[in-house]
């Protein structure tokens, strides 16, 4: 069945502009705060007096953060700079949710400003998955259909850069959310996910390269258990520096490469046998970010699929009728896969 549609449209220049300001402040402000902006509160005791954000973690819960002593005139100026520039972000995300980016969930939101606060991402660790496919839409102004997600899909490629280890567990339960860690497969053995109460709670999980789905190898710098997969080894080289809206956040990120994406998005269509629904996603984003690339940044997709792993480019051809089927609106991309069989 072709396509009755385009897979995205381009978002106007100046809503562009809007984006890239947002994340390029954002990236220079250093640590975010978390939750809400928050107030600056002053109290009283044991004879001093002291100034405390006051915020919201998350939803319904409120916490306090001190700031310093009210003769700190430095401390209490810094913090309410940065108050005040977590607001101005929050405005930012709102408008560009209304101007059709893609804006991930609070929750989401709580997850990636820890690790982020803790220099995991530069480490090393990348977002992949659905959420690196709504940051790529916003990376190259496209709107397409909304995207959802209930999973935070996190990858290592090698061992962290980290002066010493960072616990992820305990780094995803200073959200104030309630994660639990998942038994992992077989046998229940170590686990390499966590995932908040209910059957739609939020999932974390966290892989690896490995010549087989499903094994388990230890990640010493996190504390933790990552899941392989095939040929992510290819997919994070060469990863990217980007940003991800969720809440009222924008979080700086780091990405798989676009066009590794588009292959091993493909390749992952064809092995989800049993899961049908998530292996026609797979191939839509591999397509929608295909016809972006093509269209919008005159790629030429040829180079990258010389490129990629033999099972990744079989996987392409496999999937052509299907694809061409998706690109009936975007001629040019279309003509492009055409060009590789």
């Amino acid at each position: 069945m072709s396509s009755s549609r385009p897979l995205y449209r381009a978002q106007e220049l100046a809503f562009r502009t809007q984006y890239a300001e947002l994340k390029e402040r954002t990236r220079a402000a250093g640590k975010l705060l978390v939750g809400t902006p928050g107030m600056l509160t002053k109290r009283s005791g044991t004879g001093y007096d002291y100034w405390y954000r006051v915020y919201y973690p998350v939803p319904k819960i409120q916490a306090e953060e001190l700031v310093g002593s009210v003769a700190d005139e430095s401390a209490y100026r810094t913090m309410l700079e940065r108050i005040e520039f977590s607001s101005w972000v929050t405005k930012q995300v709102a408008n560009l949710r209304q101007l059709q980016f893609q804006v991930a969930d609070k929750n989401v939101a709580s997850v990636l400003v820890e690790l982020y606060n803790r220099e995991i991402f530069k480490a090393g660790l990348v977002v992949v998955g659905t959420l690196a496919y709504m940051s790529w839409l916003n990376e190259r102004g496209a709107i397409s259909v909304a995207v959802r997600t209930q999973d935070i899909d996190l990858a290592r490629r090698q061992r962290l850069k980290l002066g010493a280890p960072v616990s992820f567990l305990s780094s995803v339960q200073a959200t104030h959310l309630p994660f639990t860690s998942i038994p992992g497969m077989p046998s229940h053995g170590p686990s390499t996910s966590v995932k908040l109460p209910g059957r739609e709670g939020l999932r974390v999980d966290v892989l690896a390269p490995g010549p087989m789905l499903g094994a388990t190898i230890q990640l010493p710098e996190l504390e933790w258990y990552a899941q392989t997969v095939p040929h992510y080894d290819y997919l994070l080289e060469d990863s990217r520096q980007a940003a991800i809206l969720a809440g009222g956040h924008c979080i700086p990120v780091v990405l798989p490469n676009i066009d590794r994406m588009i292959w091993h998005k493909l390749y992952s269509s064809t092995k989800r046998t049993h899961e049908p629904e998530k292996a026609e996603k797979d191939l839509i984003q591999a397509a929608t970010l295909a016809a972006i690339i093509v269209e919008k940044d005159g790629a030429i997709l040829s180079d990258s699929f010389r490129e990629a792993p033999r099972a990744l480019r079989e996987a392409a051809v496999v999937r052509m009728s299907r694809i061409h089927a998706l690109l009936a609106q975007h001629p040019e991309a279309r003509d492009a896969f055409g060009a590789l069989s």
